[in-house]
């Protein structure tokens, strides 16, 4: 019996804080699967600059009460930009839009306290765009034992299907999600048994630390292509003290920018500074890819912003020399869009959790069992 489709659009506000990722889609939160369309909605420098201030301040669960209204601004301020995205899309698109998956933006993660904080109103989204509206995904996972993250294997898993069927890649398929941080998931084959064949882990910073050192010692917001890194120097001394001091033993953590800082590299160029924590990050990424793909033929597709740093990319190969079953892919030349693939995720999770399905399994977040998560909301 053929399974209904719904149209849903997937929000994203990532941790690069420069906007909004939109994608509206068509599945059965199932195998169906079809990308009708992908927008940018970047950020005003009020709100971004607001973004930037209160996630530099909340750092503990103390400073999460103790500016308490200033994030219930934000939140409100962020939501009405989110609506106003949400009804520029609906412009474009007039057909039926079942559901919005709405991400919200991360301002505090923190497990093992059993606390994660997306900053998004879906009250009131729903109220403005006149839609269900799914949101609050990560809490249910965290309460469930889980980490909160990654949530995008689930979405991997039917486009590696997609992948395999279209261009013959062969299983396993990997994915390495670039973003503030970096993610990657392990397809091992074709099976809808999630708890066996799925596998992921954030490995360690994407973007966040060149986004952060450019900001600060520039006038740019990113290096882009890696342009500033490719001048640069690496002071290899402080580079090998900075790997000696992330030791990464086991990959059962999740991450957030606020694990990382630029503080090892004060004092070089801004040139340097950015060669340095470029291979740094690469040196994560890399090790991270060998752990995951446990000596297997794997190619591993790359999406997110990061994929662009062509610096970065070359970084991650030159650590990755002398491992001949590892191959990387720019995702985009899979007719995928690698812009938008968390967006498109959102959507697809939304679809997932109005259909009660699980979104998140033992071997992605290290949660018992199985999750069910997203929070649904009508409210117009």
């Amino acid at each position: 019996m053929k399974k209904k489709l719904y149209t849903a659009i997937g929000l994203m506000s990532g941790t690069s804080m420069d906007g909004i990722d939109l994608s509206i889609i068509s599945s059965d939160g199932y195998d169906e699967l079809s990308n009708i369309l992908d927008d940018y909605y970047e950020y005003d420098k009020n709100l971004q600059d607001q973004l930037v201030r209160l996630r530099d301040l909340v750092l503990t669960k103390k400073d999460l009460l103790h500016n308490l209204e200033k994030l219930r601004e934000l939140e409100r301020n962020l939501t009405l930009f989110h609506a106003d995205a949400v009804n520029q899309s609906l412009k474009k698109y007039r057909d039926t839009i079942d559901l919005i998956g709405f991400h919200g933006h991360t301002i505090f993660h923190n497990p093992n306290e059993k606390i994660t904080n997306q900053l998004g109103d879906g009250q009131l989204l729903s109220q403005i765009v006149k839609k269900k509206v799914i949101y609050d995904f990560r809490q249910a996972d965290i309460q469930n034992n889980g980490q909160g993250a990654p949530l995008t294997p689930i979405f991997h898993h039917i486009l590696s299907k997609k992948i395999n069927q279209n261009f013959n890649i062969k299983f396993p398929i990997g994915f390495l999600n670039i973003g503030g941080i970096a993610n990657v998931t392990k397809i091992s084959n074709d099976s809808d048994n999630f708890q066996n064949n799925l596998s992921a882990f954030d490995i360690g910073p994407g973007n966040c630390l060149i986004d952060e050192w450019v900001r600060n010692n520039s006038n740019k917001k990113f290096d882009e292509n890696g342009e500033l890194s490719k001048v640069g120097k690496v002071d290899q001394l402080i580079l090998n003290q900075a790997i000696d001091n992330f030791k990464t033993d086991s990959y059962s953590q999740s991450l957030d920018v606020k694990n990382f800082d630029v503080s090892f590299v004060r004092g070089l160029s801004l040139e340097d500074g950015c060669a340095t924590i470029t291979n740094f990050t690469a040196y994560l990424i890399a090790e991270g890819l060998k752990h995951i793909s446990k000596k297997n033929s794997i190619t591993f597709l790359l999406c997110g912003g990061g994929r662009k740093n062509i610096y970065l990319i070359d970084c991650i190969k030159k650590y990755l020399f002398n491992e001949h079953n590892i191959t990387l892919e720019i995702i985009d030349n899979y007719n995928l869009k690698g812009d938008y693939i968390e967006s498109q995720a959102f959507a697809f999770l939304a679809i997932r959790s109005y259909l009660n399905l699980p979104i998140s399994f033992s071997k992605t977040t290290g949660c018992k069992d199985f999750t069910v998560g997203g929070k649904l909301v009508e409210n117009f």
